[in-house]
């Protein structure tokens, strides 16, 4: 019995017209491979150049903090690779630690707790966003709400008839308060007897109030809100 004639091998494709490559030379064919290899990392490159760089997706937003408790800035940013992040206030950075508080809470989400509120925290604060290809910015208000109080009241004094008598208070508050004076639980009123000092009225400093004696000792109380 003769043995089947061996399966031939199919002849190598004629390259295109005009081309003196050979598709099917091994060395060709590795030449093809680094050219798309290069290719797809041109590509990934431009992409990263496009969709690398820092961007604010949604900006911040001012807050109104109340004394005594906390508030949160919170900022969604866009970045490839990972960015850095850095805040600040009134254009001093502020270090992560038991006053502020870095917070990451999406892959996209970064925010800043500023805990144990105060007068002192209020200002503008900024986040600064920083990667290879670039960076980006954006800044908002804390606004700080402290509830109105008489830190020091007038003192009684004495005074003779016709002299002028100043009663003076420490008020604090934010926004600065309103303040009213009262005589034996009556509001008093300006007139031509009565009236505020220079200082009336000065946000977080004293009141005063000056009334001309009119005989006997007087005494007054501040009403704020």
């Amino acid at each position: 019995m003769s043995k089947a004639a061996p399966a031939k091998k199919p002849a190598a494709a004629a390259p295109p017209p005009g081309c003196t490559l050979d598709i099917n030379d091994p060395q060709v064919q590795k030449a093809a491979i680094r050219i798309q290899a290069s290719y797809r990392g041109h590509r990934s490159r431009k992409e990263l150049r496009e969709k690398g760089p820092p961007r604010v997706l949604e900006p911040l937003k001012d807050v109104v903090l109340i004394e005594g408790s906390a508030a949160k800035l919170t900022c969604r940013i866009s970045a490839f690779p990972d960015p850095f992040i850095r805040w600040s206030k009134d254009g001093k950075e502020l270090r992560d630690g038991p006053k502020y508080r870095y917070v990451f809470e999406d892959p996209d989400v970064v925010a800043l707790v500023v805990r144990d509120g105060e007068l002192a925290d209020l200002g503008q604060y900024s986040i600064n966003v920083t990667n290879p290809f670039g960076q980006c910015s954006d800044s908002a208000r804390i606004l700080v709400e402290v509830p109105a109080k008489i830190q020091k009241g007038p003192d009684n004094t004495k005074a003779r008839k016709g002299a002028t008598v100043t009663l003076t208070a420490e008020i604090m508050g934010e926004p600065a308060p309103d303040v009213g004076w009262t005589k034996d639980g009556e509001d008093i009123e300006e007139d031509d007897r009565r009236g505020r000092g220079p200082d009336a009225g000065a946000e977080r400093g004293p009141e005063n109030w000056r009334e001309w004696a009119g005989g006997g000792e007087r005494e007054a109380s501040t009403r704020a809100g």
